[in-house]
């Protein structure tokens, strides 16, 4: 097994970006450009290394190499993101990868993106790229190419050598687990549990029983062997299952309106382990937006607007005003889920507004409804826009 947070150290460490790898600052999903600069990245690498892994490096600075971290993504269906745009598309897998230096909130992500011997391409249009066009790596540039791609051969020794000396060791699984539990969340109860004598997860939460049901808040899980954080969340909850075989969590989110709120079922991930030292995680999308009564939602979403074009504006909002606008984001996803189709694009046109608000908890409530929205569409192929 590969020990990611070593991967990425090597990465970094052996070259700058190349034809085989590249590092971001940051992923930006909420648009088209952003969506369309990221799908062009993986079909240039995966065109350039048909028998070797490549690698998308994200929260490192482009100059100085410094690793600053970014948010936790949970986007497990990213995947159909790129089925959507890409003909010949590569499998890909995106990883969330804690560093002892970075806050407990942010992690390195890593993309791996699969060999495959057909050639990538555009099968639609997208921002400033057009069906059909095709991408390679040049060095540290993604660029067009209208000729037929010759295969590429080159990176795979090196790949492989980095690959290597990433290996975990019985010393860092250890190190993992006495950090997890004794350093990074001391103040938390954490456990661990051992699968196939090969992998160890490890979790902490604060519990609570609601309803005769056992939930954890706070939570941080971590599949210890590889480095990968599972999930994260400092406001969502989540339940706990296994047996000697799997481990399955259930995320549920806090929705509702004028400070009522209730848990919903948000996802399903069950990772499945194997006595050959294989591991495979399944998703199952589990949530159902709660529905409202139209007439009360309609009265509410002006009022939402109204109070972000206040804040746009500079105006000096009430002491209820800013308690209500913590609210705002979720309030507009729940419009969208209703059938308000403005809701999600004004949700995102408040991007900026909201991140520079004073209170941090303004934005943190807006990155949430957006993971929620990203995670419902991602769940099928359809409207990708």
């Amino acid at each position: 097994m590969i020990n990611k947070r070593l991967l990425i150290k090597n990465l970094l460490a052996h070259n700058d970006e190349c034809s085989f790898y590249d590092k971001k600052r940051q992923l930006n999903l909420h648009s088209r450009e952003g969506k369309a600069k990221f799908l062009k990245h993986i079909c240039a690498l995966s065109n350039s290394n048909p028998t070797n892994n490549s690698y998308i490096v994200v929260g490192v600075e482009d100059e100085s190499n410094e690793i600053v971290g970014d948010d936790f993504f949970d986007d497990s269906r990213i995947q159909n993101l790129v089925n959507a745009f890409l003909e010949n598309p590569p499998k890909i897998l995106y990883e969330n990868v804690p560093f002892p230096n970075l806050p407990k909130d942010k992690v390195v992500g890593l993309v791996t993106i699969k060999p495959k011997s057909k050639i990538s391409y555009f099968k639609k249009n997208i921002h400033t790229i057009f069906a059909n066009q095709t991408f390679i790596r040049r060095g540290s540039n993604s660029t067009p190419i209208e000729t037929e791609i010759e295969p590429n051969y080159q990176n795979k020794e090196t790949v492989i050598a980095i690959e290597n000396i990433s290996r975990n060791s019985i010393e860092y699984t250890l190190d993992g687990v006495i950090d997890f539990i004794n350093f990074r969340h001391k103040d938390i109860a954490s456990k661990y549990k051992v699968f196939k004598e090969l992998f160890v997860i490890c979790w902490a939460g604060n519990p609570k029983k609601i309803r005769n049901t056992a939930y954890l808040s706070r939570v941080d899980i971590e599949l210890i062997n590889e480095q990968v954080k599972l999930f994260y969340s400092a406001q969502d909850v989540v339940t706990i299952s296994f047996d000697d075989n799997s481990f399955t969590i259930i995320e549920y989110v806090s929705l509702g309106l004028n400070d009522k709120t209730s848990f919903y079922p948000l996802e399903k991930v069950t990772i499945l382990f194997y006595d050959n030292g294989y591991y495979k995680m399944e998703t199952q999308m589990l949530f159902q937006p709660p529905e409202y009564n139209r007439k009360m939602l309609f009265h509410i979403y002006n009022s939402n607007l109204s109070l972000l074009s206040k804040l746009q504006k500079g105006l000096t909002l009430t002491e209820r005003e800013e308690k209500d606008l913590e609210n705002v984001p979720s309030t507009l996803m729940i419009c969208y889920l209703n059938g308000f189709e403005d809701a999600r694009q004004i949700l995102i046109s408040s991007k900026n507004v909201l991140k520079n608000h004073s209170k941090s908890a303004v934005y943190f409530s807006f990155k949430e409804a957006m993971r929620i929205l990203r995670k419902m569409k991602y769940n099928t192929s359809e409207g990708f826009k």
